[in-house]
């Protein structure tokens, strides 16, 4: 299929045009700081003390009213008093500050003084003055004023306060619906008008047929309501997509809303949740009222299980549960006495066993849709979607990279695929190779390679048994996969791997965990066989076999002295209890016969490595001199593998 370019055109509905302020790129924010310059500015221009002296009694007393300097004398406010000085003595300045030139046509006073109380100044002045005639007796007049830096001194908190808060509710409100700090109750869903093209369809879907099938029959409801309605046939309220991490069920979303030719509205669930007590209903109510007001459409909701969880034991020791009320109006609206006409909400989660049950029932989400990880067709059609934009060599086999990636999602694909085009690049080749996608594929399991990291010569050796080990014991043993490559360069954390080629099972038998944990402990027998010392090297194999061996006794019930009991919990109950749902007796038997199934395990391992010691020596000699063994190499050593001789000679 050609690629579809999509143009941009005035007429779009999802693009629309920011007029530019007319401020610049700095918006209201320069005002804000033009305001406040100005204010400081005022302020310090107005100021009444500005370029005058404070003096105290005894310097008016003794130098200025015996010298006969003072003019007269300004008491202002009953608390300063303003001394102005005759014209030519030598203590006045006669250049006037640039500030009272600006805001002020009267004389500047030279000093001011504080008086205390005006009869106390008045005694003092009266008494200095005692022996001057009348005619050089100063003249004191009273003035009450107003000022501008009293004034400013409590308004300036106040206007710091209010611009401040205009920031914050403009920085508040732009990621929102409102655009204010008070519009916290409204949902911020983003919506996609009919007509608005999405940047997914379903022909960029590979697999999951039977999933898009029956999502394609929702988006056909919508298209051709008639089509079902004359047989009497309801839309479905809401589809549950399910499913691992990564095999498409966001992208399934974005088909939806690029297919449906509705008004489509997104959000996470984490978005319903806030600080506020009763801001997450307030978000939901909001959200089914605009989605009802453009109905036929439909909601979107992401991550579900932020807001979906059951409502268990743990949430009655809280007195008021933002995210249950959220999930009670969330109910509601699914299912309530309200009208929920033509809108469907789809929703997406990988824990769907943490989700309250009223959530999953007829009702609210009619079809549970699960999306699982692709078999090995659907993993070519994957590849062949996520290689189209790649420019590949001729020697790319689509069908072996699907081969060598069981158990890979879709968004793991895509990774190996850009990974290698990365990789490709990285080597200045003009196409992607084939080669690129083995080691785009083992970096993205293993890690990177670390050849660099420096290991002492006895190290070496161990790592090199350790993995020759793992290799003897799965070759030998039928039911465990085939093995491609040892390699002892160290990768991530790890010194060295063995790289398998996992069959794709839907059951395992015992015989098979049986072997699989005697390959896993072989790393640990051959070390324990060549240097007669075990080392620490073992541990991410021991933690596997440990797991595995617990879940064949008390979940699977693959153990005869057990016999068929399960204490698996489906639906994760158990993972709320302090205590576990079986007695101390029990656990006493299950250690017992986990414990004996390893060691049983070990032995047998350990027997099949003494058999095939030559092989091992060879194959760790190997490794030491190429680090890296292929499984060309491997059958040249350990000869054929019974599995693979009787498939070649049918």
């Amino acid at each position: 299929m050609d690629k579809q370019v999509k143009k941009k055109s005035d007429s779009d509905p999802s693009e629309k045009k920011n007029p530019k302020s007319p401020y610049g790129g700095y918006g209201y924010g320069l005002i804000y700081l033009l305001l406040l310059a100005l204010l400081l500015v005022f302020s310090l221009f107005t100021n009444p003390v500005t370029g005058t002296k404070e003096i105290t009694w005894s310097f008016l007393q003794d130098s200025l009213l015996v010298k006969k300097q003072v003019h007269n004398i300004v008491v202002v406010n009953k608390e300063v008093a303003e001394i102005y000085i005759k014209n030519g003595h030598p203590g006045e300045d006669t250049q006037v500050p640039f500030s009272k030139k600006l805001f002020s046509t009267a004389e500047t006073p030279k000093f001011y003084l504080n008086i205390g109380t005006v009869d106390i100044f008045e005694q003092k002045l009266e008494k200095a003055q005692q022996n001057f005639p009348p005619e050089d007796r100063i003249e004191v007049q009273y003035q009450n004023r107003t000022s501008w830096v009293s004034i400013l001194s409590w308004l300036l908190p106040f206007g710091f306060i209010i611009l401040f808060w205009f920031y914050v509710i403009r920085r508040t409100g732009a990621g929102s619906s409102g655009s204010s700090l008070f519009n916290f109750g409204k949902s911020n869903a983003r919506l996609m008008e009919k007509g608005s093209k999405s940047s997914a369809t379903f022909n960029d879907i590979a697999g999951l047929k039977e999933a898009k099938t029956e999502i394609m029959e929702v988006v056909d409801f919508l298209k051709n309501p008639e089509t079902y309605t004359k047989l009497g046939a309801k839309i479905p309220k809401g589809v549950m997509l399910v499913g691992p991490p990564g095999t498409g069920k966001t992208l399934m979303a974005k088909a939806v809303a690029g297919e449906a030719g509705v008004p489509f509205f997104s959000m996470s669930g984490s978005e319903f949740v806030e600080m506020f007590v009763g801001v997450g209903a307030s978000r939901v109510r909001d959200l089914f009222k605009r989605a009802k007001e453009k109905a036929p459409s439909i909601i979107f909701i992401d991550e579900i299980d932020a807001v979906g969880r059951s409502r268990g034991k743990l949430n009655a020791f809280q007195a008021n549960d933002e995210r249950e009320s959220t999930l009670n109006q969330l109910l509601t609206e699914l299912d309530g006495f309200g009208p929920n006409t033509g809108v469907i909400v789809l929703a997406a989660t990988n824990r769907p066993d943490v989700l309250d049950k009223a959530l999953l029932r007829p009702g609210r989400f009619d079809r549970h849709i699960y999306l699982e990880l692709p078999t090995k067709e659907e993993r070519i059609e994957i590849f062949g979607v996520h290689l189209r934009p790649l420019k590949l060599s001729k020697n790319v086999d689509v069908e072996l990279l699907a081969k060598l990636s069981p158990g890979f999602s879709g968004a793991d694909i895509a990774n190996i695929c850009n990974e290698a085009a990365l990789i490709a690049a990285r080597k200045k080749k003009k196409v992607v190779e084939q080669s690129d996608f083995m080691e785009a594929r083992d970096r993205i399991i293993g890690g990177m390679e670390r050849k660099s990291k420096i290991i002492s010569p006895q190290e070496k050796q161990i790592v090199a048994h350790h993995e020759a080990g793992h290799a003897v014991v799965s070759w030998y043993l039928k039911n465990v996969d085939s093995l491609v490559k040892v390699s002892i360069i160290p990768r991530g954390k790890s010194l060295g791997a063995a790289w398998y080629l996992p069959q794709e099972r839907q059951i395992v038998t015992k015989s098979q965990f049986l072997d699989q944990i005697c390959a896993s402990l072989g790393g640990r027998a051959a070390e324990e066989i060549i240097f007669n010392e075990i080392s620490s090297g073992a541990l991410d194999d021991l933690e596997k076999v440990t797991k595995q061996a617990y879940t064949m006794v008390a979940y699977y019930g693959l153990d005869e002295e057990i016999g068929p009991i399960s204490f698996y919990d489906s639906t994760g109950q158990n993972e709320r209890m302090f205590g576990k749902p079986y007695s101390e007796n029990m656990a006493q038997k299950i250690d017992k016969e986990v414990q004996d199934l390893v060691n049983t395990s070990y032995e047998r391992t350990k027997g099949i490595l003494r058999k095939h010691r030559t092989e091992l020596e060879k194959l760790a000699q190997l490794l030491l001199e190429q680090e890296v063994v292929e499984k060309d190499e491997l059958e040249r050593i350990l000869g054929k593998r019974e599995m693979e001789q009787l498939l070649e000679d049918k």
